[in-house]
Parts: structure tokens; C-alpha cells; sequence
């Protein structure tokens, strides 16, 4: 498992077909990730699980930008999975 530590913010985010989708606003919890707001200024918050890497400087998740834009929330919750 990722260490949370690891995750800085602004640190772009990379979805298992290696498209950059978003980037780190900061962690909200020890296994919650707010993301900076997109186009239409939302934030969405990811759950630390989805996390693979943090290698190279960009944080690289375990789903496709399909499966993250049906599964991720836009409310803070720890039960995000």
C-alpha cells in the first residue's frame, strides 16, 4: 500500500491507461484525495486505495478515466471505494 506521505499536492494523476485526468488539491484524510477542480469547477475525491504509484513524480491509480468518472465522489467521504 501507498504511503500517504507520499502524495504532495499539485502532483498530476494518471489513470491506468496513462492519461493525466487531474491533479492533487490535497489529501483530506489519510485515505481520501481531493482533487483539484475540474473544467466545470468541481472538486472530486478519490480514495487512497486506488493508488498504484507515486513514481515519477505523478500519482498513478488503478482505473481507467471511465471507471474513475463513474466510481469518484464529489463530497468528502471516507467510504469511497
Amino acid at each position: 500500500m501507498i504511503d500517504a506521505k507520499e502524495i504532495k499536492d499539485d502532483m498530476p494523476v494518471i489513470t491506468a491507461q496513462a492519461e493525466k485526468f487531474a491533479e492533487i488539491d490535497h489529501l483530506v484524510s489519510a485515505d481520501e484525495i481531493k482533487l483539484k477542480k475540474d473544467a466545470s469547477g468541481t472538486h472530486h475525491y478519490i480514495p487512497l486505495s486506488w493508488v498504484i504509484s507515486t513514481e515519477g513524480g505523478s500519482v498513478k491509480i488503478n482505473r481507467t478515466l471511465e471507471q474513475v468518472k463513474q466510481d469518484w465522489a464529489t463530497e468528502a467521504s471516507s467510504s469511497v471505494n
